[in-house]
């Protein structure tokens, strides 16, 4: 039950911020809004005697902002769909931009009680080390693994703890200079790899808190690109996937590691929706985002019935997807 809970106020304080993107930059753009609702289904609770309606909906899986002239055509000089196209793909984006800022301030907040802030370069090996046999040096400051940047360290323990064989290719700065190490060999003992060396830990200061916690949060970001491209090229399916009951799951694992755990794994969840929602798929933000960048480049705008046709199609492909995932997750839960 704790763990169902946690997870709804995780959905919910997601859900708020991103609606609130939208909301405050429709406001700063002088577009009318009608309504202000988290979740979706029938209304249990409604408020606000001005322009804006405020209310909380049955099913929490989502909410939105009804803005004047969104999806159809109107003679207000405040609707939506009569501002200059800039103005709308700044409102269209807020949102994911919102769920982007919630996840670095929870980094940061995270980062900031550290004394030390772990860096990509090699402090120390662990004796005997496969890795300094295989050409690593004390110093060197690892830039990439199998042509994969390295922002933070946690990108290091990502691309080792996927990797099959233990053999990888490394980009290191050596003196200054940019030395390329093939084949660096790591020890894999009973199926794991071992990281046989440890980096160097940075003062914290301003400038590395920021730097870490814009790296941490990018890092975070680039996960969900490393999966869609696993799904595309076959080297992930599709059940791997998970939804709502899959992330209760996670957070109930979550809460018995602690709450700084609770509080990474919130992070992770709001960057990864704020980049999904900017996917080009129809019924997202970044959907939408491509008709609008058409029209700016194009300078003609498609109809507003037509583009309804594919956010519908859109929406409904999007809900297969959460319905299967849900599935997924309830059998993988009575798998165990």
């Amino acid at each position: 039950m704790k763990s169902i809970l946690l997870t709804l106020l995780i959905f919910a304080a997601i859900i708020i911020i991103h609606e609130c993107g939208h909301f405050f930059a429709a406001r700063l753009c002088g577009v009318r809004v009608n309504e202000f609702a988290i979740g979706m289904g029938p209304t249990l609770l409604r408020f606000g005697k001005k322009e804006t309606r405020y209310s909380w909906r049955l099913f929490p899986i989502g909410g939105f902002v009804a803005m004047e002239g969104e999806s159809d055509q109107s003679d207000d000089p405040r609707a939506f769909c009569n501002q200059a196209v800039w103005k709308r793909i700044i409102i269209v984006c807020a949102g994911a931009i919102m769920n982007l800022v919630l996840g670095f301030i929870i980094i940061l907040a995270l980062t900031i009680p550290n004394k030390t802030l772990a860096s990509t370069t090699i402090a120390e090996f662990s004796e005997g080390a496969s890795t300094q046999a295989s050409g690593l040096q004390v110093g060197d400051q690892i830039l990439k693994i199998n042509d994969r940047t390295m922002w933070v360290d946690s990108d290091i323990i990502f691309a080792l703890s996927t990797d099959a064989d233990g053999v990888v290719d490394m980009v290191v700065r050596r003196d200054g200079e940019k030395v390329t190490l093939n084949n660096v060999q790591f020890t894999i003992d009973g199926g794991t790899l071992v990281i046989d060396f440890k980096v160097v830990g940075l003062q914290r200061g301003l400038v590395n808190t920021l730097g870490y916690s814009l790296g941490k949060t990018a890092s975070i970001g680039r996960l969900i690109w490393i999966s869609i491209g696993q799904l595309v090229t076959g080297q992930a399916a599709i059940s791997d996937l998970s939804g709502p009951i899959g992330t209760a799951q996670a957070v109930g694992e979550a809460t018995k590691a602690g709450m700084s755990t609770v509080m990474n794994l919130f992070a992770f969840i709001t960057v990864n929706v704020g980049i999904f929602n900017l996917l080009p798929i129809p019924a997202l933000d970044g959907g939408r985002l491509v008709f609008l960048l058409f029209e700016a480049i194009t300078r003609k705008r498609i109809k507003p019935e037509y583009e309804a046709y594919v956010h519908f199609a859109g929406f409904i492909l999007v809900i297969a997807l959460v319905v299967f995932v849900s599935y997924q997750d309830i059998v993988n839960l009575i798998r165990g």
